[in-house]
């Protein structure tokens, strides 16, 4: 592609949001064009957990997560030092690698009708009332009528999210692990929340049983162990005991971790009026729920469903999806926030696992409250 092309509509981003997209406006007969800048599939910093609604939305898109190797998980376990507290979730969640999900979901966009562009990367994003302008570097610029900005936690020049009021100095890390035997029964059909001083991390087992260890730390807890993984991984199993049983004898499948900087958890875009109608923002442009919630993979695969179903039935009407997305999401969002500045100090830490030990049901409360809501996923499943 090269010099200046024309399309109908363009979605930026190959993840679980744009997918999604693609997948429905496809499905529609609409002609789609995806742009996603990595060329091959790779693993993404993601918990890699699917509760409930994400799966119902996932099999309404026509994937099959059980033939896909994904796990079963149906209980909670939260860890702080010594001391564990287990419920039941109040669903049977799944655990399958960013790797295999986006790979399957861009195939079922492909084979509703979308083309697909790899290895192309969107330098900027202008617009003016009519049309949006993409501006692809050596690639040349493309015209959009309607654009669906999927590219996670990644800005674009021109287009960048106003996150004022969200928290931003969290670092992200994620490592796969083929884990001992004996630990690997040990967490099967389990998701642990390890509390740990600066952060927390979250481990499960994803398909063909590796775990997944994905954890967020503040920058200065980063610094003050000395600014390496190997620094951080040492701080925290010293802390936890439980971790460090399950990470004895494990064989690390990366050469070295995925990182993220600079987190947004708890923005959630407000809609501009000075933006141009056409521009959807979707996935973690449109809202960054803290991790432990689970609920990224659903909130991602919600604003992708409910964009396309609003475009299908109101053309350019953008605001109108963010207002509506906005109110989705909003509450699951706002208290999310709140535990997770409540877990980052020793006594926040202290008061929500002393909650939780004399109150186990408090865990299975703010897993219902942080989810997208049954009547909100009625409203974009049940769209044209």
């Amino acid at each position: 592609m090269s010099g200046g092309s024309k399309e109908e509509i363009v979605i930026v981003g190959g993840g679980p949001a744009g997918a999604a997209a693609a997948c429905i406006l496809a499905g529609a007969k609409r002609p789609v064009l995806l742009i996603e800048r990595d060329a091959e599939p790779r693993h993404k910093v993601c918990g890699e957990f699917l509760s409930i609604e994400a799966q119902t939305y996932l099999a309404h898109l026509g994937i099959d997560l059980d033939a896909l190797g994904a796990s079963s998980i149906s209980r909670l376990r939260l860890v702080r030092k010594r001391k564990l507290i287990e419920v039941g979730l109040p669903f049977v969640a799944k655990g399958l690698s960013r790797r295999i999900l986006d790979e399957a979901l861009l195939q079922q966009a492909r084979s509703r009708g979308a083309r697909i562009i790899r290895g192309m990367a969107v330098r900027t994003v202008s617009a003016d009332p009519s049309q949006i302008r993409i501006d692809t570097g050596a690639h040349g610029t493309i015209a959009a009528g309607a654009v669906f900005l999927a590219t996670g936690k990644h800005d674009v020049r021109g287009v960048k999210r106003v996150s004022a009021g969200a928290m931003d100095d969290l670092i992200g890390f994620k490592m796969h692990y083929r884990l001992a035997r004996k630990q690997q029964q040990a967490l099967e059909d389990a998701v642990e929340i390890i509390l740990f001083s600066g952060g927390y991390a979250g481990l499960q087992l994803v398909e063909q049983d590796i775990a997944n260890l994905c954890l967020v730390v503040s920058r200065k807890c980063f610094e003050q162990v000395g600014k390496s993984w190997d620094s951080l991984l040492d701080h925290i199993v010293d802390e936890c005991p439980h971790l460090a049983e399950r990470l004895q004898g494990t064989e690390p499948l990366f050469e070295r971790p995925l990182s993220i900087f600079q987190i947004p958890y708890g923005f959630l875009h407000l809609a501009d009026p000075t933006e141009p109608q056409g521009l959807f923002r979707v996935g973690d442009q449109v809202g960054v729920i803290p991790s432990f919630t689970g609920e990224g993979m659903s909130i991602a695969l919600h604003s992708g469903y409910l964009a396309a179903s609003i475009f299908l039935a109101y053309g350019r009407a953008s605001s109108l999806f963010h207002h509506q997305m906005r109110f989705d999401i909003q509450r699951s969002i706002r208290l999310a926030s709140i535990l997770n500045h409540a877990v980052r100090h020793a006594m926040g830490q202290q008061a929500v696992f002393h909650l939780c030990r004399i109150w186990p049901a408090t865990m299975q409360h703010v897993t219902t409250l942080t989810r997208v809501q049954e009547a909100s996923m009625s409203r974009a499943l049940l769209a044209p």
